[in-house]
């Protein structure tokens, strides 16, 4: 039997294992990407490779008939790369092979492993990874199966768990909040104060729910004006706020002015001229930019960020207990994954089994039909094809035990005994000729 196996393995580091300092370091660009692919796939240790690198990990998914081999062959090259003795990185990184390398790729895929926990990112990037992977040849057969079910893995957590209900970003728990009140986003206004990192991932998930027109107001006009242009909106000035209320149904606010932009009295007017239509304020800036007092008039709603915050909180904890879930889904699809693993080590007997069968076979048909010299061609043909179905059932049941039909657990005892019950491995053209 043929001695080397084909292991897969995973070898990285990430947030849970190594400090920020450390990660960056690592961190590769899109070609850094594509020069690791190329340098490591062209070791004879590695048979298939993907990368890929995210702010949280970096990751090299492997299969290898020497691991050992490999992984000593993989710290070396990144030592060398990113200029850092293995020593210094060594205690950071993690190892997995086997089942325990498909069930973290799993989870990493369908965002269990991530910092926090549902985010949708991390699918993309590891599909790129893959495309990376193909385009550049470094991935086959075991790889790309494996990629393709962590694809159906993930979607499959994402629909039937709800890791990706509740919101646990700033920006995206403003949004939330903002349904609840109006129902649906479609077409509302908002006026955005400020040039906030957080304030403006607020406005691209009001986009995505299709909001209407953009108001920008900042300290400095050009600035607000380049951020109006970005979003397809109208940039204002602070001094025009009082009447930009108005025609507004979301105002988020996140500058570092030292008091209240808007007041409880700028409002109460607007309201007036709004009749009473609903009011959305998310005020993200420290110190807040918005009268909390705001609150106390009716159509009202203003939330700041300690808001936000238990409204996050609430909904790690949600998210936490529906990754229960997805945890199981996941050891499911390792299971049967490791199923089609444990399969292919049987491939090369059962190969041989047909092989030693065929050949035998063909030995004594040409016996056979020397004896047999008044045969026409469409006997000899009859009985050719009434041998080969002969051996198909003979080598039906013994190939589907081997392939796993009816050999649960470890296969290899049962391909062993194949190979010796059927001499395989001493296989060649003078035991056929003895055995005559």
């Amino acid at each position: 039997m043929p001695s080397d196996i084909n292991d897969i393995v995973l070898l990285g580091l990430n947030h849970k294992t190594a400090p920020l300092e450390l990660r960056e370091k690592f961190a590769l660009s899109d070609d850094d990407t594509v020069h690791a692919l190329k340098t490591l796939h062209g070791l004879s240790s590695i048979n298939e490779l993907i990368v890929y690198s995210t702010c949280n990990r970096v990751e090299v998914l492997f299969v290898s008939h020497v691991k050992k081999r490999a992984i000593s062959e993989i710290k070396q090259f990144f030592s060398e790369f990113k200029h850092i003795p293995v020593s210094n990185y060594a205690d950071y990184i993690y190892i997995h092979t086997g089942p325990e390398a498909v069930r973290h790729l799993f989870r990493v895929a369908s965002s269990l492993d991530s910092m926090v926990v549902g985010e949708p990112q991390i699918l993309g990037q590891v599909k790129k990874a893959y495309l990376n992977a193909t385009k550049n040849k470094t991935s086959g057969v075991i790889l790309n199966r494996l990629l393709h079910r962590a694809f159906f893995v993930a979607k499959k957590v994402r629909t039937e768990t709800g890791i990706c209900d509740s919101a646990v970003s700033i920006s995206y728990a403003a949004i939330e909040l903002g349904q609840k009140i109006f129902g649906s986003l479609e077409a509302r206004h908002v006026l955005l104060i400020g040039a906030g990192e957080m304030a403006e991932l607020a406005v691209d998930h009001l986009i995505r729910h299709k909001a209407g027109t953009i108001f920008v107001a900042n300290r400095t006009l050009e600035r607000g004006v380049a951020l109006a242009r970005r979003f397809k909106g109208q940039a204002v000035r602070l001094e025009e706020i009082s009447e930009t209320l108005n025609h507004v149904d979301i105002i988020i606010s996140s500058t570092g002015a030292p008091g209240y932009l808007i007041t409880r009295e700028m409002v109460k007017q607007s309201m007036r001229t709004r009749r009473n239509r609903p009011l959305f304020f998310i005020d993200i800036a420290v110190p807040r930019d918005i009268d909390p007092d705001i609150n106390r008039l009716t159509n009202s709603y203003v939330y700041d960020i300690d808001d936000l915050k238990s409204v996050i909180d609430h909904n790690i904890n949600e998210r936490q207990k529906e990754a229960i879930k997805g945890g199981r889904i996941v050891d499911e699809a390792v299971i049967a994954f490791q199923g089609w693993v444990i399969s292919l080590d049987a491939v090369p007997t059962v190969v041989d089994l047909r092989h030693k069968f065929t050949s035998i076979a063909e030995k004594e048909l040409s016996k056979t039909f020397q004896t047999l010299k008044h045969l026409n061609d469409d006997d000899r043909l009859a009985v050719s094809r009434m041998v080969d179905a002969m051996i198909n059932k003979l080598l039906h049941d013994p190939t589907l035990h081997l392939k796993g039909d009816g050999c649960h657990g470890d296969k290899t005892p049962n391909v062993d005994i194949a190979r010796k019950l059927f001499n395989l491995d001493g296989l060649n053209e003078q035991d056929i000729n003895d055995e005559e």
